[in-house]
């Protein structure tokens, strides 16, 4: 607000104190503002800054003031400055006069940060006079860049959540395809002589039926449904004890170096998935440093944040000194079937397993990586929560001969139910069948002396595996159930968290109440799990 004088005819000595006062507030106003405000002349010279100028680049006001404003400017706006000056003198044309726009400024220390930036130009005892208000943005900038972030992590994980949802519904269908064909195929071959070609035959397709159900397993395991058997494990005890065969499997051109750390937290997870999750990290290390070079793999303790609070991780961190991954390779690190491997050197699964099988474990894993150098990965795994336990035991192998107890099964895939009656049939059981638990409910009511229930878990028509399962126990305590699923989804990961496909199901298979047979297995692998059951302790379920 300009400085006005209330007397009508002031003397020259009341005019000079109040142009003193007007030139004393606008210095005030210019020194309180918030924003830095720079005047130049024609010829591009600081003429004055205010604080605020002299705080945001760090020159005392004496440094800067006679000096050409460019010295605040990083390249390419250094060299083009004083152009736009003197275009606007000869033609009148504002590039930057008038209108606000970003660019960058340069500190006294080198510095280079984002600035907004906005001129205005004045005529002054007959100069043009250009004054440049800054505000330092950087705050601005790295939050809005934090927010990218964000939401890029957010998009990721929806689309990987899909990706798993996907793969794992087709795992689970292909699962079905595969038990119907290696069990007719195992039928097969125990009519054919064994000098028979159709016997070559029939044991070329069971192994390619049996490299099916491997792919499938690395399907399970991107889409977090994979079998596992957590347990205590010492990640130093680990990787130590894997030193060996890793340097033999990387060769001699890559150099492997354990960085140990003291005092590290166990972790409860699956160790053989560990050391897959560690071998595979390597040879794609391996992979990446052609002419060879170093591989870092370090231990460490992660403790939960923020100051201590949450969970507290064990790291495993793989590092290598290779060609590194471009931004758009890296966005698709995990993506399952993704590779950059040349034809028939990589099926694209590797990461993606590692993913799954850490995400599953209640665990995290991330990817960093520069082009030209190198990559490193870090997997945290949860500390075990306490120090005391201990892998279940492995289970005895029983005796798998002839039986004549009655078994019940239940499976709405057609295909599927007629392997598993004819397999146990000619076991020796007596099989009666059932398309959905309710059926196999009201077959309970009818069929006397039913010793064992085997079920599939997910069914349509509202009842599951699980929830038949609940009803036969309650119902009838003294019947065995076997469950199984080609979800694999029997196995509930070490935090207890559910599988996606069977959310509502997860809490009660955590229970462990009921064995579970994953889709496809063999006929000896059936008839180890159901006499296992039936010979149990009566007061196991």
């Amino acid at each position: 607000m300009p400085y006005r004088l209330h007397k009508q005819h002031p003397t020259k000595k009341e005019v000079a104190s109040s142009l003193a006062a007007v030139e004393a507030m606008y210095e005030a106003i210019l020194e309180a503002a918030v924003d830095a405000i720079i005047t130049i002349d024609p010829e591009g010279l600081i003429q004055s800054v205010n604080r605020a100028a002299v705080k945001m680049f760090g020159y005392a006001a004496e440094e800067m003031i006679g000096r050409n404003v460019n010295m605040l400017m990083p390249e390419p706006y250094a060299s083009e400055h004083d152009g736009y000056v003197d275009r606007y003198l000869k033609t009148g044309e504002a590039r930057i006069i008038g209108i606000g726009r970003e660019v960058s400024g340069r500190r006294k220390n080198g510095d280079v940060f984002p600035m907004d930036l906005a001129v205005g130009a004045a005529r002054f005892e007959g100069r043009i006079m250009f004054t440049g208000i800054i505000r330092d943005i950087s705050a601005i900038k790295k939050n809005a860049a934090e927010q990218e972030r964000l939401e890029s992590e957010l998009r990721r994980a929806q689309k990987m959540e899909a990706l798993g949802q996907l793969t794992g519904g087709v795992a689970h269908d292909f699962n079905n395809l595969l038990a119907v064909i290696l069990g007719n195929l195992e039928m097969v071959q125990d009519e054919v002589e064994d000098s028979s070609f159709l016997n070559d035959a029939i044991h070329d397709a069971l192994e390619a039926t049996k490299m099916g159900s491997q792919l499938t397993n690395r399907l399970l395991a991107f889409a977090r449904r994979q079998p596992l058997s957590p347990q205590l494990v010492d990640l130093n005890t680990l990787v130590i004890g894997m030193s060996d065969m890793m340097q033999r499997s990387l060769g001699g051109s890559v150099r492997v170096n354990m960085v140990i750390a003291k005092g590290l937290w166990n972790t409860m997870a699956d160790p053989g998935q560990i050391e897959n999750a560690l071998l595979n990290l390597a040879i794609n290390a391996r992979d990446a440093m052609p002419k060879g070079g170093d591989l870092t793999i370090e231990t460490s303790n992660v403790p939960g944040r923020p100051r201590g609070r949450g969970r507290d991780f064990v790291r495993l961190t793989i590092a290598d000194e290779g060609v590194g991954m471009p931004p758009e390779v890296l966005e698709r690190a995990f993506d399952p079937f993704f590779t950059t491997k040349q034809g028939g050197k990589g099926s694209g699964l590797g990461l993606s397993m590692v993913y799954g099988f850490v995400k599953q474990s209640g665990g995290n894993v991330s990817i960093d990586s520069t082009p030209g150098k190198g990559t490193t990965i870090a997997i945290d795994l949860p500390r075990a929560l306490t120090e005391t336990e201990s892998a279940p035991d492995a289970k005895a192998d029983k005796d798998t001969g002839p039986a004549k107890e009655r078994i019940l099964v239940v499976e709405d895939d057609a295909r599927v139910r007629r392997v598993s009656v004819r397999r146990l049939a000619s076991l020796g059981y007596d099989v009666v069948e059932a398309a959905s638990g309710e059926a196999a409910l009201e077959a309970l009511k009818t069929e006397p002396d039913i010793a064992l229930v085997f079920s599939d878990i997910v069914m349509p028509g509202g009842m599951s595996g699980v929830d038949l399962a609940e009803q036969v126990n309650a119902l009838h305590p003294a019947i065995k159930v076997v469950l199984t699923s080609g979800y694999a989804s029997g196995v509930v990961d070490a935090a207890g968290a559910s599988i996606d496909a069977e959310d509502s199901l997860g809490p009660r298979l955590k229970s462990g109440a009921w064995p579970i047979l994953r889709k496809p297995h063999t006929k000896d692998e059936l008839a180890r799990q159901i006499r296992e059951t039936l010979e149990a302790r009566s007061g196991s379920a």
